[in-house]
């Protein structure tokens, strides 16, 4: 049981920010307990503690581009068990790296209110809430230890390539 609705930690406010002016919205309909730059204090390494005690995160990207999704959805949401709700790339691209049936896009709903109603409604549906961990029983989530091993996985592919010289004029197209 989960005594908290939604949680979303912000370290970077910034009022001309897409996720600041939809939170702003979504907040009238919803309660939504902010941590970080402009809300509650959150204790150091306590971050997943924290969200684990919400059923919902808001997953909210600083910036909307073609697969910009960080630790946000990752460590904050699915570390936590939070189902995250994003606002970041469109949904195609966050169902190339995690199953449809594991977030909420706010782009699924035309305003905040009906996102907020849906949010309302999981809350007081367990079997509806529930089908967005159905997935957890078929993968499990990575945390990478951030950048550094990122940094190893291209030193390994640049390795294995040897003497190669290869020019990607497109870098999305490379992971396809």
């Amino acid at each position: 049981r989960k005594p908290g609705l939604v949680a979303w930690v912000i370290s970077n406010w910034n009022e001309e920010h897409a996720r600041v002016r939809y939170y702003r919205q979504l907040k009238e309909h919803l309660p939504i307990d902010v941590y970080g730059a402009r809300g509650l204090a959150l204790a150091e390494g306590g971050l997943v503690e924290t969200v684990s005690a919400y059923k919902f995160y808001l997953a909210f990207e600083n910036s909307q581009h073609t697969d910009y999704i960080t630790e946000k959805l990752w460590r904050n949401a699915f570390s936590a068990s939070a189902v995250p709700v994003v606002l970041g790339p469109r949904r195609a691209n966050y169902e190339r790296f995690i199953p449809p049936d594991s977030f909420i896009h706010v782009d699924d709903f035309p305003s905040p209110r009906l996102l907020a109603t849906y949010l309302k409604f999981l809350d007081k549906n367990k079997p509806n809430y529930r089908r967005y961990f159905a997935w957890r029983k078929k993968y499990e989530v990575h945390v990478t230890s951030f950048w550094d091993e990122h940094f190893c996985k291209v030193c390994e592919t640049v390795r294995a390539a040897g003497n190669q010289i290869k020019t990607v004029r497109n870098l999305a197209s490379w992971f396809e």
